[in-house]
C-alpha cells in the first residue's frame, strides 16, 4: 500500500510539472501548440545620409525602445567603412554611434533592428518627477485666448492626463470656438499642432514631452515619424493620441524619439537626414519565441534543447520520439497483449522506419530477417557455439545490407540505400531469437512474435511520426514527464488484457 501511494504521488508530481511547464512556455514566453504557426516580425531600417566634409566624422542616432506589445531584438548595423557601437544611456535610452577618421562626399550609414510582437514593458514610463515646465509666452489676442481655453478645459478634467484630453478635443472641434480659432491662427500641420498642445499644457504647470516613433504595418519606404504626446500625471508618463484624445499608444507603433532627446546628430558633415523602411515577414512562431526567451533570458530557453547548435537539436528531435514508442509499447504489450520479439526491437525498427518510411520498411525489414533465418538455420548444422554463431549473423546481416543497396541502385531503387538506418545489431539478435523461438516453438510462435513485433513499430511510426505529436515533444520536451507518469501507472495495472477477453469468455457465459 505504501508503495501505491508512493507512486500516485510520483504521478501527480511528474503531471503537474509536466503540464505546468509547457503551460508557462505557451501562456508567458508565447510558444505555440500547434505547428506551423506563423508569426509578423518587421525588420525596421534606419538610413542616414550625410555629406561629409572630408574630415573625421561620426553619428549619432537615437535608437527604438521597446514597448507593451513590441521587443527590439537583433539589432545592428551594416555600414562599410565605419565603426559601430551602442551606448546605453538609461533604462530606455540607447543611441547607436558610426564613426570614421575621414569621410569625404554623400555619406551613408545604416541601422537594422527585428521587432517582434511579445511582452516588451508598458507604454505607462515610470520616472522621477520633472521640475515644473518653462511657460511660453503668448501675444495677444493669443494669450487671452490660451487663458480662456485653458480654464475650460480645466474645469472639465480631474488631473493633467485628462486636461491635455480636453484641450485635443477643443483643438479638434469640428466647430471651434473663437479662442480657439484665435489659437490656431498661423498654425500649419501636425507639428505645429501638437507644439500648441505642449505650450497649453506648460502654461498649466503640467510636464508634457512629444513622443516620435513609426508605425508598422505593411512594406513602407520612407515612412514618416508619427508624434505622439506624453503627460505626467504625478507618478508616471502617460502617453496620448493628439488625434481624438485616446489615451493609449497603437499596438504597431514603435517609439524612436522622446522629449528632448535629438533623433540625429552629425559631426564632420552637413545636409544630414535619416530615412525609415519597414520590411514586413513571416517566421515560424517557434523560433519568435525562441529569440524571445533568449532575450528576456528566461530559463527554459537559456537550458534547453534550443540553446544548442542546430544539428545537434535535430539528433534530439529524434531521440524525442522514443519515449512516444516506448509507450506505445507499454500499452500494446501490457494493455492489448500483443507478443512481440523483445521490448526495443519494435521502438528500433519503428525509428528505422522513419528514415525509410513504412512501406520501404516492412519490405526491407522482411528481406533482411528472412533471409537471416535461412541463413541462421544453416549455420545451426554446423553446431557454433552461441557467441561465434551471433557474430556470423552479424557479418551475413552486413553483407546484406551492402548487397541489398549495391542491387537497388543498380535497379535505379533509391529506397533500398535507406536500409542501412536498420540496427544491425538488434537484427542480429531477433534472427538469433527468432531462430531458437523456431527450434522451440514452432514456427507459429516465430509469425506470431515477428508479426506482433511489425505491427508494433507500424503503430508506433505512424504516432511518433503524427504531425502534431512530434512537433509538440520537440517544442515542449517536458511532456515527457506526462509521459512517465502514464507509463508507470500502466505499470501498476494487473487486470485483464484485451487479448485475454475471448479467452476467457466462456467462463462469463457460465456464470
Amino acid at each position: 500500500m505504501q508503495a501505491k501511494i508512493q507512486l500516485y504521488v510520483w504521478m501527480a508530481v511528474l503531471v503537474a510539472l509536466g503540464l505546468g511547464l509547457a503551460a508557462y512556455k505557451h501562456w508567458q514566453l508565447g510558444f505555440p501548440i500547434i505547428p506551423g504557426k506563423t508569426q509578423t516580425v518587421w525588420t525596421v531600417e534606419a538610413k542616414v545620409q550625410f555629406k561629409a566634409r572630408g574630415e573625421p566624422a561620426k553619428v549619432s542616432l537615437n535608437l527604438p525602445e521597446d514597448t507593451e506589445n513590441l521587443v527590439v531584438i537583433e539589432s545592428g548595423s551594416a555600414s562599410p567603412g565605419y565603426g559601430y557601437q551602442r551606448l546605453d544611456q538609461g533604462e530606455s535610452e540607447a543611441r547607436g554611434v558610426w564613426s570614421t577618421r575621414e569621410a569625404r562626399g554623400p555619406q551613408a550609414v545604416y541601422y537594422r533592428a527585428q521587432v517582434y510582437r511579445g511582452d516588451g514593458k508598458p507604454f505607462v514610463q515610470e520616472g522621477e518627477k520633472p521640475g515644473k515646465p518653462e511657460k511660453p509666452r503668448f501675444h495677444e489676442p493669443k494669450a487671452t485666448a490660451a487663458d480662456t481655453v485653458l480654464a475650460s478645459a480645466f474645469f472639465h478634467s480631474a488631473d493633467a492626463v485628462t486636461l491635455a484630453a480636453g484641450l485635443i478635443k477643443l483643438l479638434d472641434g469640428s466647430n471651434p470656438d473663437d479662442n480657439v480659432r484665435a489659437l490656431l491662427h498661423g498654425v500649419e500641420g501636425e507639428s505645429a499642432r501638437n507644439q500648441l498642445l505642449l505650450d497649453l499644457l506648460a502654461s498649466a504647470n503640467v510636464p508634457a514631452r512629444p513622443l516620435r516613433g513609426i508605425t508598422l504595418g505593411e512594406n513602407t519606404k520612407r515612412q514618416a515619424l508619427l508624434e505622439l504626446i506624453e503627460v505626467f500625471d504625478g507618478e508616471a508618463w502617460v502617453a496620448i493620441d493628439p488625434k481624438g484624445g485616446g489615451i493609449s499608444i497603437p499596438e504597431t507603433f514603435l517609439p524612436w524619439q522622446r522629449g528632448d532627446q535629438s533623433l540625429l546628430d552629425v559631426y564632420g558633415g552637413q545636409d544630414s537626414r535619416v530615412i525609415f523602411s519597414v520590411i514586413t515577414d513571416e517566421r515560424a512562431a517557434r523560433n519568435v519565441a525562441t529569440y524571445l526567451g533568449r532575450e528576456q533570458n528566461a530559463g527554459l530557453v537559456d537550458f534547453s534543447i534550443f540553446s544548442l547548435p542546430v544539428d545537434v537539436q535535430k539528433t534530439f528531435s529524434m531521440l524525442l520520439l522514443i519515449p512516444i514508442g516506448a509507450l506505445v509499447v507499454v500499452i500494446l504489450r501490457n494493455l492489448v497483449g500483443l507478443q512481440t520479439s523483445g521490448t526495443f526491437m519494435p521502438i528500433l525498427i519503428a525509428l528505422a522506419f522513419v528514415q525509410t518510411t513504412l512501406l520501404v520498411g516492412i519490405v526491407l525489414f522482411l528481406t533482411v530477417v528472412g533471409t537471416g533465418l535461412l541463413i541462421r538455420g544453416y549455420l545451426s548444422r554446423l553446431n557454433l557455439l552461441l557467441v561465434p554463431r551471433i557474430a556470423a549473423v552479424l557479418i551475413v546481416v552486413i553483407g546484406l545490407y551492402i548487397g541489398l543497396s549495391v542491387m537497388g541502385f543498380k535497379m535505379g531503387l533509391t529506397a533500398a540505400l535507406s536500409i542501412t538506418f536498420f540496427p544491425m545489431i538488434i537484427i542480429s539478435w531477433t534472427i538469433e531469437r527468432m531462430s531458437i523461438l523456431w527450434e522451440e516453438e514452432g514456427a507459429k510462435e516465430v509469425m506470431i512474435q515477428g508479426g506482433g513485433s511489425l505491427l508494433t513499430a507500424s503503430i508506433a511510426y505512424l504516432v511518433m511520426t503524427e504531425r502534431h505529436i512530434a512537433y509538440l515533444f520537440f517544442a515542449f520536451p517536458e511532456l515527457l514527464l506526462v509521459v512517465l507518469a502514464i507509463i508507470l501507472s500502466i505499470g501498476q495495472y494487473t487486470g485483464y488484457r484485451l487479448s485475454e477477453l475471448r479467452r476467457f469468455e466462456p467462463l462469463s457465459k457460465e456464470g
